[in-house]
């Protein structure tokens, strides 16, 4: 029972680098300055509510989870919550969990995806540019969020064609996720790249195997890791539409553009 609200590996795109099973974070150097705050869950709900109903049957099996939505579900009878990126539905009376997605077969579309979506374009809305490393054409057609790690080969491939993506209407705005971890040589190194001076020209060089060196300071990089996890990430790059909408891994620039303007059909 308890694998069911563990946080699971999801298995990664072919066009995305999948984050290790490895143990994380809590092993972050005491010396280093506190990260930025992770934004609070939800409000409690009112007791005795459905949604208040569902988050207690969660909490008898793991009184720690922490619980990004709840809200009726698409299908009847039961609630729909996200906890630590994965859509959960619970029935009314808190006896029954169901996991995974799900597919609304008369529209013909995957239901679960509009909550978290929804999650998505709050909560990021919440990381304001200053937390980013921002690459944008002049006036850019669309604005997409990229939880990036500079180790990850289908991140430099996307960075290697930031003046396409841009040449399409298209700005980059990047948030950090090192996919080895809080205690790794990968967070450390994207510390220094948020802590320096010319972010964007650091950046560019850790992505081309150069070691950045930078004082250290206040930076968002374990925020927008816990985020990335909050949000669903599977592997990055994670491109994030407007819409809250999760391109399936790395999209090269005409592709992206194409699928940004169907999105915004919907």
């Amino acid at each position: 029972m308890r694998l069911l609200f563990a946080t699971a590996m999801v298995i990664a795109s072919l066009t995305a680098c999948a984050k290790p099973i490895a143990a994380e974070t809590a092993k972050a150097a005491a010396a280093k300055p506190a990260p930025l705050p992770v934004a609070d869950a939800i409000a409690k709900p009112a007791a005795g509510s459905p949604e208040a109903r569902a988050i207690d049957a969660l909490h008898k099996v793991n009184p720690d989870l922490k619980v990004d939505h709840a809200a009726a579900a698409p299908l009847p009878g039961f609630r729909e919550l996200i906890v630590a990126g994965q859509t959960l539905y619970v029935s009314d009376d808190g006896r029954y969990v169901l996991q995974g997605n799900l597919y609304d077969v008369a529209a013909k579309k995957d239901v679960s995806q509009s909550a978290m979506a929804t999650l998505r374009r709050e909560e990021l809305a919440k990381v304001p540019a200053s937390q980013r490393i921002v690459f944008a054409p002049a006036k850019p057609k669309y604005t997409v969020s990229v939880f990036t790690d500079i180790q990850c080969g289908y991140c430099q491939k996307l960075h290697s064609q930031i003046a396409q993506y841009n040449a399409q209407g298209i700005a980059i705005e990047y948030l950090a996720f090192p996919r080895m971890g809080l205690a790794s040589d990968d967070f450390s190194q994207m510390e220094a790249v948020w802590c320096s001076a010319d972010r964007g020209k650091a950046l560019t060089e850790a992505k081309n195997g150069r070691r950045i060196n930078a004082p250290r300071c206040t930076n968002p990089v374990a925020m927008e890791y816990n985020l990335g996890q909050r949000l669903g990430l599977a592997g990055t790059p994670m491109i994030v539409a407007p819409n809250g909408m999760a391109a399936p891994g790395y999209l090269d620039p005409t592709r992206l553009r194409q699928w940004l303007d169907a999105m915004a059909t919907q």
